[in-house]
């Protein structure tokens, strides 16, 4: 039976979370290592300042004072006696869309295991009502993986709208799309009347062209993109150059 690491950012008692556990439970041998409280947006940060404590829950999940990252390379290494074969993420409480992915700690979980050799899936739900239909995609990835032959460094971002599962219209292989700029932060005052910021909300959609995971998630499918971290501007590369050698 295979043996997943589950984790997330919405922290280790998100409803997500248990509802991943219950869609994947009679399907693999499971180990849960999440976020002792909510890192969303903690990215690909690690702890460098301070060590980490792992707490086993009564549950049997195991809880970690640290970011979505740090849970997963705690999870694979040699804590345990046997390494999973497989990290899944999620399920988020909201989508991962676009340049969403940048910031996102259920990515980041993901994008860690990946970084650690293993396959990685991250999971996001649209919004947070059916996180059963997510789950029940989820087990299907898991139960069809073996047949998928995906390149080295590799993984899925996987983002289900918020439908009952009789109304999701299928599946789309998908490419990023891309968002317009943040919203301005918004401005409040704390009991001492000093001012203070909130961080505002993701700006709208600029690029959700018919092949996006925007596009996907609208018309009601399911959206798997597979990424990559090569960063590298590569159309770039010779204007750069170019540039360069006209200064010299």
């Amino acid at each position: 039976m295979r043996r997943l690491l589950l984790s997330n950012d919405d922290g280790v008692n998100a409803p997500g979370l248990r509802a991943l556990h219950d869609a994947l439970v009679s399907h693999a041998r499971l180990r849960v290592v999440a976020p002792d409280r909510d890192r969303s947006g903690a990215s690909n940060s690690l702890t460098l300042s301070r060590p980490l404590s792992l707490n086993a829950l009564d549950n049997g999940f195991y809880s970690v004072d640290g970011t979505p990252a740090d849970c997963v390379y705690l999870g694979v290494s040699d804590i345990w006696d046997e390494s999973p074969d497989l990290v899944i993420s999620g399920i988020n409480h909201g989508a991962n869309l676009g340049d969403d992915v940048l910031y996102s700690g259920t990515v980041a979980a993901a994008m860690e295991g990946r970084n650690l050799g293993m396959t990685a899936i991250a999971v996001s739900l649209v919004g947070q009502r059916h996180f059963e239909t997510a789950g029940r995609f989820a087990a299907s990835l898991v139960g069809a993986l073996e047949q998928l032959s995906l390149p080295p460094r590799t993984l899925l971002n996987v983002n289900v709208p918020d439908l009952p599962w009789d109304q999701i219209q299928g599946v789309r292989v998908t490419r990023l799309g891309h968002r317009g700029p943040a919203r301005q932060p918004v401005e409040a005052r704390d009991p001492r009347g000093r001012t203070r910021y909130w961080i505002a909300p993701v700006g709208e959609s600029a690029d959700d062209g018919a092949d996006t995971d925007f596009a996907a998630v609208e018309s009601g499918h399911v959206s798997i993109t597979p990424l990559q971290t090569d960063l590298t501007r590569h159309a770039a590369i010779n204007d750069v150059q170019d540039w360069l050698d006209a200064l010299t």
